[in-house]
């Protein structure tokens, strides 16, 4: 059975500019930003690296390479896609040993941009955000009805959707997900992908649910809020007038299911809807309770930070945003272009 990837409801009206990007890889500029700063000291090498054109798999197995070290020895916060200019930390763990000469490790395609010692490995979502330029090539659009889109954006955030890449080829993963809940044998490693699929398959459509609703930016009665640019999150049975408030300053915003294991971690109306969207799916909900994948919870909507904009002879639309750790920039490039 194949599932289908839909074209996942818009919060500012659909986007009427058409564009490409990912023309060059100059088009897509990401840089990771680490939540905390390398020590100075210990046993694992942290390199800041600028890749063109490569994924982040390969320049770990490279690296792993250059340094006679075990794959498992290579840390890195995140993947990045192989089609941009993406400058991301990587860890290097050599317990005694010296640094070997790092300027080798250089290519067309990799560059080392800096280099300190830790006392840890870096681990897979330590990030504190990225931050991206976007460069949008043939836009054809109203500049005028695009600025007031960017606009709303700025001031009230974008639809925190997976993007399509977190479910492979069209869609996929997600349906290699329902194989496995139906007994084909998987890798650890798929499997791992898979479940994440089809968890981040079920939290879309109860955005979506809520996008056509109008309620991903409002309160339920028995939601989870988190706040903003954070993982701390609370529960409230009926939203009060602080509450509202800090809704309206993107404080606070509320949040979805990732499916799983587990008590339920919100009530009335919220739980609601939230089981009414996961009964069209029961094979997949199903599937990763089974499965034994611990519940958890994502915000529904998430700010754009440092967003700015310049159309460029009116055939070109440069974009630069910051957004927190595990969300993405298509998210908010769909709200504004249509791409092929």
């Amino acid at each position: 059975m194949n599932i289908d990837l839909p074209d996942w409801p818009y919060c500012y009206g659909a986007p009427l500019a058409t564009g490409h990007f990912r023309n060059q890889p100059e088009d897509f500029i990401v840089t990771e930003q680490l939540s905390f700063q390398p020590s100075g000291d210990g046993e694992h090498v942290f390199l800041q690296i600028q890749k063109t054109g490569e994924n982040t798999e390969f320049v770990a197995r490279q690296l792993a390479r250059f340094a006679d070290v075990r794959q498992r020895d290579i840390g890195y916060a995140g993947l990045k896609d192989r089609h941009a200019v993406a400058t991301q930390w990587f860890s290097v763990w050599l317990p005694g040993k010296a640094d070997p000469d790092w300027a080798q490790f250089a290519t067309n395609n990799i560059k080392v941009l800096q280099v300190h010692r830790h006392a840890r490995k870096l681990k897979r979502g330590v990030l504190s955000g990225n931050h991206f330029k976007i460069t949008v090539r043939e836009w054809q659009g109203d500049i005028g009805q695009a600025a007031q889109q960017l606009a709303a954006i700025k001031s009230q955030g974008i639809a925190n959707y997976y993007g399509p890449q977190r479910f492979g080829h069209a869609g996929q993963n997600v349906s290699k997900a329902l194989a496995m809940f139906q007994g084909q044998k998987t890798g650890r490693e798929q499997r791992s992908l898979y479940l994440s699929a089809a968890r981040s398959y079920l939290f879309n459509h109860i955005l979506a649910r809520r996008v056509q609703e109008g309620t991903w930016q409002q309160a339920l009665s028995g939601d989870t809020y988190f706040f903003d640019g954070s993982q701390s999150c609370f529960k409230s049975e009926q939203p009060d007038a602080e509450i509202l408030r800090r809704l309206a300053a993107n404080i606070i915003h509320p949040s979805g299911v990732l499916w799983g294991k587990g008590a339920p971690d919100v009530t009335a109306d919220a739980w609601a809807l939230e089981q009414a969207v996961l009964a069209g799916y029961p094979e997949l909900a199903e599937g990763l309770a089974q499965a034994g994948v611990a519940k958890a919870r994502r915000a529904l909507r998430v700010s754009v930070a440092d967003l700015q904009w310049i159309f460029l002879d009116g055939s070109a639309l440069v974009l630069s945003f910051t957004l927190p750790a595990g969300c993405y920039a298509t998210a908010l490039l769909r709200e504004i272009v249509k791409t092929p």
